[in-house]
């Protein structure tokens, strides 16, 4: 099917695969920040600069979705998956954001572990969404979804564990409260991850 798409209909995967690019560049930027917070305000600007370019390509493909009269993939397939990738760059803003508001200049080992499978999911997910465009692809592409599942789930557990120590050990209520956002707020990009590989499963098996 996707082999005999015109080459305007292919545009639709490029900006996929640009907005990709961005999700990627932003998870690095946010392991970055967690490895060395006295670059806060930097890598806050940088995570900012790359949301605003991802948020150019949404609009583009939303534009180019209201002037194609086919598409490659369903409407609502292209306007889900689009959606659902820009909600993870909002949630990497909003960690670094959260950092920049509350002042938080020391970042715990669990934060770390967190954006570390923040990164390597976007990194699958990249991967999927580049090989989109054939479905030849369809196994690795349904093996790369799996594996953005494991990773959420990953996730969960380590802020379980986060979260259990917090509430346990820290005695600063402000600094809980903080710790406890920054945490859920992690996971929750695991999460949104999770929903493209979902959302990209549900395309290759309808169009297998």
């Amino acid at each position: 099917m996707f082999g005999r798409l015109m080459p305007r209909e292919g545009k639709f995967f490029d900006y996929f695969s640009q907005h990709a690019d961005q999700i990627v560049l932003g998870a690095e930027q946010l392991t970055a920040l967690m490895r060395a917070e006295h670059e806060l305000d930097e890598r806050k600007r940088n995570i900012e600069n790359i949301e605003h370019r991802a948020d150019k390509i949404t609009s583009q493909t939303m534009q180019l979705l209201h002037q194609t009269f086919i598409t490659p993939l369903d409407r609502d397939e292209i306007h889900q998956l689009i959606t659902k990738m820009d909600d993870i760059l909002d949630l990497m803003e909003d960690v670094s954001q959260c950092m920049f508001l509350y002042d938080i200049r020391a970042v715990t080992d669990e934060a770390r572990a967190l954006a570390d499978l923040c990164l390597t999911s976007t990194q699958k997910v990249k991967e999927a969404v580049d090989l989109l465009s054939n479905l030849k692809n369809a196994k690795r592409i349904l093996e790369l979804c799996n594996e953005v599942d494991r990773l959420e789930g990953d996730a969960d557990h380590v802020m379980r564990s986060a979260m259990a120590k917090l509430f346990r050990g820290e005695a600063d209520a402000k600094q809980l409260f903080k710790l406890k956002e920054i945490y859920q707020l992690l996971e929750s990009v695991t999460d949104r991850c999770q929903d493209v590989a979902n959302i990209i499963e549900g395309i290759v098996i309808e169009n297998g």
